[in-house]
């Protein structure tokens, strides 16, 4: 028996079968302890954006580690990798002039962006406003404010109420979120959290004006717009940064993790648009905003982050994530015709789930793909998750759907 206790795992069964242990990985490929080749089709867990083994990532780490590893940026403390990736993300930041609260992952950065929009209608003269709306299928991370404006069922049993203050609406329904702000009133609701595109929850990319119609309610009823971007940042979105930008969404807080180091080093952020951070900023001392980590702006982690930058920018990967929006609608869409399969979603960037007829098989399937040459994972309800690393090729996207289909037919 094993002493690792694996996050959102049956025990039981991975005592039962073992664990398949991840050795090395090049570009889209992983291999297994064994020796064995996997075509990645997830990037790790939504995050290696740029690929496995990339030696320029871990050189940059190595070269930082060398000066200094990592220090406080409590009070006025800083490292020059910190401050160098603070102004890189204020430049690519959806909303010109933004700030940047660094955190050391996705979960830290919706606790963070959760407290903030609190803290934040305390300053403004509005402490009633407390209330923060998440969506259905929506997932947040796993800390108590993602966890309690999550809307996947299962990640809520058991815990008992964790935030107050916390509403769920349809997924998908503009009028869901205008009925709940105005039952609840506008005046106590503080934030409405949304995922660009839906990801743990099944990939489910936003309706024709969905995105539009909340960001014009938000603004209408004076409620903060947080765009969940942990999955949809830095180019999974495809041709832009982040999906905000991409569909014009001006949001008041950003929330990012993943792609920001491809997954090389831990690390979260926060961009924080002006309205917000004004009231933290002065002109008089005195206002402190009592919240961080401490591995806020780890400097091994912003060095990683600016190296990661530099490769997206140089390979043009954020039209590489563009490539295969259309590539994986071409090779995935027609899978939907097979037997056992419901749906296919995709077209809205680097991200796909094939939706099986029968939703418990899905974990199996996932297993199953790995005596065809693929790792992945099930996802949402019965979905098989597609969300490949920007390097990944055509040909390669043709692997990942002849595999899907050799595996449902066995």
């Amino acid at each position: 028996m094993g002493s690792l206790w694996h996050p959102f795992s049956d025990m039981a069964v991975v005592e039962r079968d073992g664990e398949l242990v991840i050795d090395r990985g090049e570009g889209a490929y992983v291999w297994d302890a064994d020796g064995n080749r996997y075509l990645d089709a997830t990037a790790g867990l939504w995050f290696a954006n740029i690929g496995h083994g990339r030696s320029e990532l871990a050189d940059a780490a190595a070269a930082q580690m060398r000066k200094v590893a990592a220090y406080s940026t409590f009070g006025d403390y800083v490292t020059a990798p910190t401050v160098e990736l603070a102004e890189r993300l204020a430049g690519i930041a959806p909303v010109p002039g933004s700030k940047v609260f660094l955190t050391s992952g996705g979960s830290d950065s919706i606790d963070t962006a959760a407290k903030l929009a609190r803290r934040y209608w305390v300053e403004a003269g509005h402490p009633e406003k407390t209330v923060i709306i998440g969506r259905q299928k929506a997932y947040h991370g796993m800390h108590y404010a993602g966890t309690a404006l999550g809307g996947i069922p299962g990640n809520v049993e058991g815990y008992g109420v964790l935030v107050p203050d916390t509403a769920t609406v349809e997924w998908d329904s503009v009028d869901d979120l205008r009925a709940t702000v105005e039952r609840v009133g506008p005046e106590r609701v503080a934030a409405f959290f949304c995922e660009p595109v839906v990801g743990a929850g099944g990939v489910y990319p936003p309706p024709p004006d969905y995105l539009a119609g909340v960001r014009k309610l938000c603004t209408e009823m004076d409620v903060l717009f947080v765009a969940d971007e942990v999955i949809t940042g830095f180019g999974r979105i495809g041709g832009a940064w982040f999906a905000s930008s991409k569909f014009g969404l001006e949001p008041d807080l950003v929330t990012c993790a993943k792609g920001l180091t491809s997954g090389y080093a831990p690390m979260g952020a926060v961009l924080v648009a002006p309205r917000v951070w004004e009231p933290f900023f002065g002109p008089q001392p005195g206002v402190w905003w009592r919240h961080g980590y401490t591995y806020s702006g780890h400097a091994a982690s912003s060095a990683v982050a600016l190296a990661n930058l530099d490769v997206i920018e140089r390979e043009g990967l954020l039209d590489e994530a563009a490539r295969l929006e259309t590539t994986l609608a071409a090779r995935l869409g027609p899978l939907a015709e097979l037997e056992g399969v419901v749906e296919v979603r995709c077209g809205t960037g680097a991200l796909a789930a094939v939706q099986l007829a029968d939703p418990p098989t899905a974990m199996a399937l996932a297993k199953r793909l790995r005596s065809f040459g693929v790792v992945t994972r099930a996802v949402g309800a019965g979905g098989i998750q597609v969300s490949p690393a920007f390097v990944m090729t055509d040909d390669q996207v043709g692997d990942l759907a002849d595999a899907i289909t050799a595996a449902l037919a066995a």
